[in-house]
């Protein structure tokens, strides 16, 4: 028996030990894993509190739906009781005369009540909320883009400084091999100081610039992580190398502004805007005519007094029921102009909605037309940047043959040198700025950023 229940417990252990394990491992390899865009994008979704903020409207769109729903389609019935003593004068319900003595009084009610003709205010109120929804989940979709953006600068920011930093750090070790050479080529009388002098600085410049760019680096970082709600104490790594295909769609901007226009959130939600301020003006103009209702109830009542016999509750509740039907037509005649002042009120909203509509539109063609010459400049100017870097890289070779072979000073190897590492930075900034434009493009045209 011990022996088993020793097994048993042996058993249980290895296998949390093994699960506990397992999920370590998982843990490790999260926090080692090199994410990529697309990943970065995915988690800052996933952890944004202005997701779970547009959550939390979009369930109040939807209580507001089933509330707009339920009043249009549903009467509303309630139910009452009530209790009291009375002590002293009371008219008897049997002789309906005076008496003044302690008396019980217990009623029972149930009304059930359904709007036949209220200016249309529940059939309008049911369509502005199913247009809210449309609308909340517009704005959740403009978060989710506006979020993937910020973390697509920031990321292409830190692969930027990252890469520059490497190639700030192959200048750091050719400067140093160089002045290694210098030196000995100093001891040999074949190289005066001063030339050894100026590749000291030369090596100085090449640190410091090294030293800015990784400071450069961990504040592009910093922001990418703030953006992702990265955890404090856990490394970030990412995916610094990028392509691009400099080769420009033959799109029409005219299909993708008309595409935009259509499709694009923030318009969608302007036109459900002036939609619903056109019905809630006609709701308030609808509410100048008569509303008609039908009601129906039901009640019962209880009594008795002190020192008097009565019949049974059962009796009584069954003996005083009664029941009605009635028909309500409420007239509006004179209510101090407050129908006639809201009116005006969703009057001028209108106005104001329809105002932002087109401001909404005009700001979303203009975006798109920049965005489309963003992009073909941005297309073109990486193409150049191409082509200068592969120069200067050629150009930088050349001279660096030539300084060890004493044709060139210091001083010119040194332009040349800062002339490649221009040429290197002008192109990785070139391309990452390309490589954005095109997205901003693809993004007007129905891709979404997370979906490229």
């Amino acid at each position: 028996m011990n022996k088993k229940f020793f097994m048993t417990v042996l058993m249980v252990a290895a296998s949390t030990y093994a699960g506990l394990t397992k999920a370590w491992a998982q843990e490790a390899e999260a926090q080692s894993q090199v994410m990529t865009l697309h990943d970065c994008m995915t988690y800052a979704i996933s952890n944004s509190t202005k997701m779970r903020i547009q959550e939390a409207a979009m369930g109040d769109a939807r209580i507001a739906r089933r509330d707009a729903a339920l009043a249009l389609f549903t009467p509303t019935i309630s139910a009452q009781t009530y209790a009291y003593y009375n002590f002293g004068r009371s008219i008897d319900p049997q002789t309906n005369t005076y008496f003044t003595t302690t008396s019980f009084h217990n009623n029972y009610a149930v009304s059930v009540g359904y709007d036949l003709f209220d200016g249309f205010k529940a059939v309008n109120n049911y369509k502005i909320s199913k247009t809210g929804l449309l609308i909340a989940k517009s704005e959740e979709q403009q978060v989710e883009a506006d979020i993937c953006l910020a973390v697509m600068e920031a990321y292409y920011n830190v692969a930027y400084y990252q890469r520059l930093a490497k190639v700030y750090e192959e200048q750091v070790q050719a400067a140093e091999a160089s002045l290694k050479l210098a030196r000995r080529q100093e001891e040999l009388g074949q190289k005066g100081h001063a030339d050894v002098v100026q590749m000291e600085a030369d090596l100085a410049d090449r640190q410091y610039d090294l030293t800015n760019t990784q400071n450069m680096y961990q504040d592009q970082l910093m922001t990418l992580t703030a953006l992702m709600f990265w955890p404090e104490d856990e490394e970030l790594q990412i995916e610094a190398t990028a392509e691009a295909t400099t080769a420009i769609p033959q799109a029409d901007a005219e299909s993708t502004v008309g595409y935009a226009l259509a499709n694009n959130p923030e318009v969608k939600k302007a036109t459900w805007e002036q939609q619903n301020a056109r019905r809630e003006l006609n709701t308030a103009k609808w509410q100048l005519l008569p509303t008609l209702g039908i009601y129906a109830g039901w009640n019962t009542s209880y009594y008795t007094y002190q020192g008097s016999e009565v019949p049974s509750f059962s009796s009584q509740f069954r003996n005083n029921r009664g029941e009605y039907v009635e028909m309500s037509l409420s007239i509006p005649l004179w209510d101090r102009m407050s129908r006639a002042s809201n009116i005006s009120k969703k009057r001028n909203a209108y106005k104001k909605a329809t105002a932002e509509l087109e401001q909404k539109r005009r700001d979303v063609e203009s975006e798109v037309r920049r965005a489309i010459q963003d992009r073909n400049g941005s297309a073109t100017a990486y193409e150049q940047a191409q082509r200068k870097s592969e120069v200067q890289e050629e150009a930088y070779q050349l001279n660096r043959k030539k300084l060890e072979q004493g044709l060139i000073s210091p001083l010119e190897f040194q332009t040349a040198s800062n002339n490649y590492l221009k040429a290197q930075a002008d192109e990785m900034n070139s391309l990452y700025k390309y490589l954005i434009k095109q997205a901003v493009v693809n993004y007007y045209n129905g891709i979404a950023y997370i979906d490229q």
